[in-house]
């Protein structure tokens, strides 16, 4: 089942012995679209602090509500890695924050092991907030800007870029599958995707349906 982002910011989260905050983001890998992390705003239960959770400790993740349960106690989430909102997440933290639960990293099996030191291996995380708004160019003509994600809450991995065509209040909202995306660019703020269904065993612009078919 596909979910809107939009309609799962503000959800509340509840622990096993209360409630911790509410969704505020999630961060996604920007090379499979895979869902890392929701971040949680704790409001005043924590003050000032975000927390990350991942998506498998969600008790029931294909049937989310208007409070999400998370798997883990408020306890265990006070005590986790403490992020910079500020700052993007780094893999020496998200190596901290897996430790601390005793969870294998995701990213292991895609990491040779070298002899000798190493720089620190490149991070694909990135915000959906952040992303929300880039401008999407499908081909050499530029269609219009995010405006949403849609993610399939079993396999927890974005699977369509939801589009606003037109103009900001009067467009239509399109639907662009992520397997079509080329590539992201962060300095240009913009996302490529294929024009031709043939090359790149993609789905062109003209084939695209409106958002609201699926939803």
């Amino acid at each position: 089942m596909l979910r809107s982002f939009k309609q799962l910011y503000g959800h509340k989260l509840g622990a096993k012995d209360g409630e911790i905050g509410q969704i505020k983001d999630f961060y996604f890998d920007d090379q499979n679209w895979a869902i890392r992390y929701l971040v949680a705003d704790t409001g005043t239960w924590l003050p000032g602090r975000q927390v990350l959770i991942p998506p498998h400790s969600l008790a029931s993740p294909a049937a989310l509500g208007k409070i999400v349960d998370v798997g883990l106690t408020r306890k265990q989430i006070e005590k986790s890695p403490s992020i910079d909102s500020h700052k993007p997440v780094s893999r020496q933290y998200e190596d901290e924050y897996h430790k601390y639960y005793g969870w294998p990293s995701y990213w292991n099996g895609d990491v040779a092991i070298v002899i000798g030191p190493q720089p620190e291996p490149e991070t694909h995380l990135r915000s959906s907030q952040a992303v929300n708004g880039y401008l999407v160019r499908v081909g050499d003509e530029t269609v219009g800007h995010i405006c949403d994600f849609m993610v399939d809450a079993e396999a927890w991995a974005i699977g369509q870029l939801v589009v606003k065509t037109g103009h900001r209040l009067s467009g239509k909202d399109m639907l662009i599958p992520t397997k079509q995306v080329e590539r992201i660019s962060y300095q240009e703020s913009t996302v490529f995707a294929y024009p031709n269904v043939e090359a790149s065993e993609q789905i062109p612009a003209s084939n695209l349906v409106p958002a609201g078919i699926v939803l």
